[in-house]
């Protein structure tokens, strides 16, 4: 199957406007959607182009959007990362799309990488327009992936500092600023050498992409366990896509929450990092078709 011009597109999400891609299939009749979006501060240019019209070959309608504060979606509070308001977006964005004429909103799938990762598991498991799910190392007990990279003596320093931003935030003042990613030594949210190599490469050709955050984003992010509900998706068709060397997601915690997840399910584990699923990595072909294989096989 062919692939039309993508377009750009707008929806409001509680009275911000996100910003997105629309790719429409070639092919005639109403047509299957996934809804996509990309991780912790990531925006749509740093690779989901690639994902995207690979599932459009495949058949699909592709709705892919950055959520509010971050790439071209309005927010005054450039690099804010809040997983309930970044849900919001998801479900705006669910809506939209069912709302466009050509796409059948009995077949929406749900796709996540990394951040966005978790929030197909969050929102896929509540919200019910959703009918088939695709997590790709995905965000699932977020407190203890920090605590893997900080050590509980590091979490302990980052809860002080959060509680003293919170502190501030409730005399009126401006939250605090983090360095999504730093060199080796300097602190930053996402501390590993392969956050930013891929951060520092993609961003060369992302003008759009924040590159700090708020410490209250950081202080919600400690809050978040996208796996909570995780055992609710089922009976929709959950895939998760994992890295067995994932230093920010590791891979037992990604066993462990399968493991509760219901049928019908598959995991999929590859011998590589964390970032290693998108363009120009060496897994990224093989992401791409597993998931529009379970689309095709569950939406049709």
């Amino acid at each position: 199957m062919g692939v039309d011009q993508r377009s750009d597109i707008a929806f409001s999400s509680h009275g911000t406007m996100c910003r997105g891609w629309f790719y429409r299939p070639s092919a005639s009749g109403n047509a299957p959607a996934i809804v996509m979006s990309h991780g912790f501060s990531a925006v749509k240019e740093q690779g989901l182009a690639e994902f995207a019209e690979g599932f459009c070959a495949a058949g699909f309608a592709v709705l892919v959007f950055d959520h509010r504060h971050l790439g071209t979606s309005d927010g005054d509070e450039r690099g804010r990362i809040v997983a309930s308001e970044q849900h919001e977006d998801t479900r705006a964005a669910l809506t939209w799309v069912s709302e466009q004429p050509g796409i059948d909103a009995r077949r929406i799938g749900l796709w996540g990488t990394s951040y966005s990762g978790g929030h197909a598991l969050f929102v896929g498991a509540l919200d019910p327009r959703v009918k088939a799910v695709v997590a790709q190392v995905p965000a699932l007990d977020v407190a203890r992936s920090l605590i893997g990279l900080a050590g509980r003596a590091g979490f302990d320093g980052y809860l002080a500092l959060l509680a003293d931003d919170q502190a501030k935030r409730n005399r009126g003042e401006p939250s605090g600023k983090i360095p999504v990613i730093a060199a080796f030594g300097e602190p930053s949210v996402l501390a590993t050498s392969d956050s930013f190599e891929w951060f520092r490469n993609s961003a060369k050709v992302t003008p759009t992409w924040a590159p700090t955050t708020t410490l209250e984003s950081v202080a919600r992010m400690a809050e978040y366990q996208p796996a909570s509900f995780i055992d609710l998706i089922s009976p929709k068709p959950l895939l998760m896509i994992a890295a067995e060397n994932d230093t920010l997601i590791p891979i037992a915690q990604v066993r462990s929450a399968f493991a509760r997840a219901g049928e019908p399910k598959k995991l999929i584990e590859m011998p590589c990092g964390h970032f290693d699923f998108y363009p120009g990595q060496p897994h990224h072909d093989l992401a791409v078709r597993a998931a529009a294989d379970w689309f095709r096989t569950h939406l049709g």
